[in-house]
């Protein structure tokens, strides 16, 4: 019985993430869609999109935490990636009212230094498999983070990459998804 009890939960830390991969697969691709539509201006709709896309990121963290604080799992990661999320949603709510360049500015900080994190949780929880994916995300996640910050002093700066950046992710972890070990299967 006590073989059982100790399967169970780690059966479920990889069919927790594979939900949580696809979903962030799904708005990834749909919010990339919506931002392209939107990236040569910076209004009201574009704003919002920006807004929202860390504050999704927090909701899936949260997730995530509860996932692995249930099994015993590594949080500090995410919660560093809360933290992060959560100031750059207001960073952006901030940098929308100064132009692009700014909004470009914000979210490469974000993106080096969430990818950084994810580069550090993927390495953690590679024992899962299908971690390489993030990893690898985590490290594109740092070096796009700074062409974003390059590319807000030029004249010519557009939101355009970020939807074609946030649509990568989604892709990533939509790799993840499919590449975890289905231990649910092999118990």
């Amino acid at each position: 019985m006590a073989t059982q009890t100790s399967i169970a939960p780690a059966a479920a830390v990889p069919t927790a993430l594979r939900k949580l991969y696809l979903l962030r697969f799904a708005f990834a691709a749909l919010w990339a869609a919506a931002l392209f539509a939107t990236a040569d201006t910076l209004g009201p709709l574009s704003a919002t999109l920006l807004v929202l896309y860390p504050l999704f990121d927090v909701a899936c963290a949260v997730v995530d935490v509860r996932s692995a604080r249930a099994n015993d799992g590594p949080v500090r990661g995410l919660y560093a990636n809360i933290a992060l999320s959560t100031l750059t949603g207001i960073g952006l709510a901030v940098a929308a009212t100064s132009g692009i360049p700014a909004v470009l500015r914000v979210w490469g900080l974000w993106a080096v230094t969430a990818g950084l994190v994810q580069l550090i949780v993927g390495a953690v929880r590679r024992q899962l498999g299908g971690q390489w994916a993030m990893i690898a995300s985590g490290a594109i996640s740092t070096l796009a983070g700074a062409s974003f910050v390059a590319q807000a002093g030029k004249d010519d700066a557009s939101l355009s990459n970020l939807a074609g950046y946030a649509f990568l992710g989604g892709v990533f972890f939509l790799v993840s998804a499919l590449r975890l070990k289905r231990t649910d299967r092999q118990a």
